[in-house]
């Protein structure tokens, strides 16, 4: 336990260096940068050959849709449903976001300005393979994408398990790349030749510290969602909270990583304690490697025992939890008052587990107290908002052209003064002087 005094807000770099080091190697290896055409597939396959991508015998980069149709169908009843309706409540969720955000215009003088709203053209979607698969980000990042409106969306995904590719399938992805790392992130946003010859706008998803690397490279020549660090969540409780409940919620998040953290702010020093009684025991329950996972979590881990909840909410502000739940009286009322997180869950039924799998929200969500200044993955991640105006009255526009005029000259740029003087109905142009 550490003091309210004690906690500080660890703005840490999600960018691993020596990871990045690695990263730009094997872009370089692949051929891979801006202006640079696309990669091959022949070094392509050879570096997910040596990082462990693919299978020793496969020569294929691509998972066809046939095979994830067969996974689809292959799955059992219940675990074909379940996809099913995580798919359902994303995609309903996705689209009510698409359609929060309109095309408008506005009368200006002489004439009217707007916004657009319109997707990028190609979505590049990164879902973790390796020992934990997550179809979830499948869903997560593709149906998102889809709601959006991009025309091609694009899966990469290392060794994919059966569920996997089930949730490719679901998604209705155009390509999918069974690669992973930070060569699968450089292969969507330059291009694989004779695979994909459009490279991807946006590249979303989470995955390691190579596929953050990786991000951080391409960012700037393709859109990304985050750099995203280690898991976090955050749970204020009062005397109300049920301590079992907390408890599983504190370790279904330190078994993501060793690195995840699990922070308690309560009230009240009893529950707490039995909430690190129900902690010790639970993960004693867990199945290996979840269970040693967690342990390593839980030592970078901490809870705080707060004098009010004014000091529970004022301490998760200046964290900016990834996920921040709520276990008090009224707890709706404590959430409108919380300002800074990347998801929050009110309530001991709004449980973080359910939001990382398919109540309607986005999963995909800010970490390492970046939820100060942005939000999770959306459809606003694939949108583009360009305005425009037009002018229909040219003696109506007259206020706002030789407002520009003065103002172009306080800025010291004469041909902007110029210009807006090249469309004065009484100034002469300075250059016709």
């Amino acid at each position: 336990m550490v003091t309210p005094a004690e906690v500080t807000l660890e703005i840490k770099n999600p960018v691993d260096p020596t990871a990045l080091l690695q990263a730009k190697a094997i872009l370089a290896e692949l051929g891979a940068g801006e202006g640079l055409g696309p990669i091959l597939q022949a070094p392509l396959l050879k570096v997910a050959h040596r990082l462990g991508d693919v299978y020793a015998d496969s020569t294929q980069l691509v998972i066809t849709k046939e095979e994830c149709k067969e996974a689809f169908e292959g799955l059992t009843d219940i675990e074909r449903n379940a996809l099913v309706n995580i798919h359902a409540r994303v995609t309903r969720f996705a689209e009510a976001q698409r359609g929060s955000v309109v095309d408008m215009e506005i009368d200006i003088p002489g004439g009217k300005a707007g916004h657009t709203v319109s997707p990028c053209q190609t979505a590049g979607c990164y879902a973790p393979g390796g020992r934990y698969p997550l179809p979830s980000s499948v869903i997560m990042t593709a149906v998102t994408a889809r709601a959006a409106g991009c025309a091609t969306v694009v899966l990469a995904s290392p060794k994919p398990a059966l569920i996997t590719k089930a949730a490719a399938h679901i998604c209705n992805v155009d390509i999918f790349l069974g690669i992973g790392g930070a060569q699968a992130i450089a292969a969507m946003a330059y291009g694989i030749d004779g695979i994909l010859e459009t490279p991807a706008d946006v590249i979303v998803g989470p995955g390691n510290k190579w596929v953050t690397a990786a991000k951080a490279i391409v960012s700037g020549y393709c859109g990304i969602d985050m750099l995203a660090g280690p898991s976090e969540v955050l749970v204020i409780c009062d005397d109300t909270a049920n301590a079992e409940m907390v408890a599983a919620d504190l370790i279904a998040q330190a078994e993501h990583d060793v690195v995840a953290r699990a922070i308690l702010l309560s009230t009240d020093a009893k529950f707490m304690a039995e909430v690190e009684e129900n902690v010790q025991s639970q993960v004693e329950c867990l199945p290996e490697p979840n269970r040693s996972t967690a342990r390593m979590a839980f030592r970078q881990s901490f809870a705080v025992h707060c004098e009010s909840l004014d000091e529970c909410i004022v301490l998760s502000d200046k964290l900016a939890p990834e996920h921040l739940e709520i276990h008090t009286r009224d707890a709706h009322a404590v959430a409108k008052r919380c300002g800074n997180y990347g998801g929050i869950f009110i309530g001991e039924g709004a449980a973080e587990v359910m939001g990382d799998y398919g109540a309607g929200p986005n999963h995909t969500l800010p970490t390492g107290g970046t939820g100060r200044y942005t939000g999770g993955l959306s459809v606003f991640n694939f949108l583009r908002i360009r305005t425009w105006m037009r002018i229909d009255d040219r003696e109506a526009s007259q206020g706002c052209v030789h407002d520009s005029i003065v103002l172009a000259r306080c800025e010291g740029l004469e041909g902007h003064a110029r210009a807006a003087e090249s469309r004065s109905l009484t100034v002469v142009p300075a250059y016709k002087k």
